[in-house]
């Protein structure tokens, strides 16, 4: 095992720690003080939450991943396409983009009774308000990423008679990836807000819909339990983003 490979165990074994260890404080200090479980619920309890089918577990779960994932690749995908459109024109940069920065000033809250009322109930209006609030950052960072290349290396492509795309290929593309990801990781995180957000407004399916069904009645456990859910669907895509910027980008040169 290299250097590298074994500071990183030490990394996520450290931090899978501190993560048991708040998870035991918060058991032993529900338990020590009484807190009523409608107030916090321990851990045992909340966890208890996934035996009772009247929750529908696995359903509102896959809603809510399907539109966290389609919301996220649809921003990965339309922010890097008009990141690369901006660099290649500054037209359509000086155009567009204060256009964009504009629209991202809108409160995503507000767009979602639109949202409703254009595409109805359903996965994909929470789709679009996750694509809507985690697509700029996506857009924004790889557009720096693209711009940010050394002078010298594009005048010795220039000096080569090398084309447009050669230049996107061999320099910028390579060049942008650590802007890239750290754009997506940003954007994973927003994703997941984006598609509660959604279904806080207006859904039939989802952990977000099952939260307010259960805020009623006070059911505290199961409230927790859908957080918990949600917090790991987040971590799961960051991780994915992770695993894939540690594929595809050398470590000394990644984001921070």
């Amino acid at each position: 095992m290299s250097s590298g490979d074994g500071g990183s165990a030490r990394s996520f074994a450290i931090i899978l720690i501190v993560h048991l260890a708040v998870i035991v404080l918060w058991q032993v200090l529900v338990d020590a003080f009484q807190v009523p479980k409608f107030i916090l619920p321990s851990p045992l309890a909340t966890v208890a939450t996934l035996g009772s089918p009247s929750y529908a577990w696995l359903s509102n779960l896959a809603v809510t991943a399907a539109e966290i994932l389609g919301g996220f690749c649809l921003g990965a995908l339309v922010g890097i396409m008009l990141a690369v459109l901006f660099t290649w024109s500054p037209l359509v940069s000086l155009l567009l983009l204060p256009l964009f920065v504009t629209l991202n000033m809108i409160p995503k809250v507000a767009l979602g009774p639109l949202f409703i009322v254009w595409f109805s109930y359903g996965i994909f209006p929470n789709i679009l308000i996750a694509f809507s609030i985690c697509f700029f950052p996506i857009l924004l960072t790889t557009a720096r990423g693209l711009s940010e290349v050394e002078p010298d290396l594009l005048d010795l492509v220039k000096s080569l008679r090398g084309s447009r795309w050669t230049l996107f290929r061999k320099i910028q593309l390579p060049g942008a990836l650590p802007y890239v990801f750290s754009g997506m990781k940003v954007g994973a995180i927003l994703a997941v807000a984006g598609a509660i957000v959604g279904e806080f407004i207006a859904s039939e399916h989802g952990l977000g819909y099952l939260m307010i069904q259960v805020q009623a009645s006070l059911d505290t456990p199961a409230m927790m339990m859908a957080v918990v859910l949600l917090t790991l669907l987040g971590v799961a895509l960051y991780g994915l983003v992770l695993s894939l910027e540690r594929m595809f980008v050398v470590r000394d040169i990644r984001l921070q």
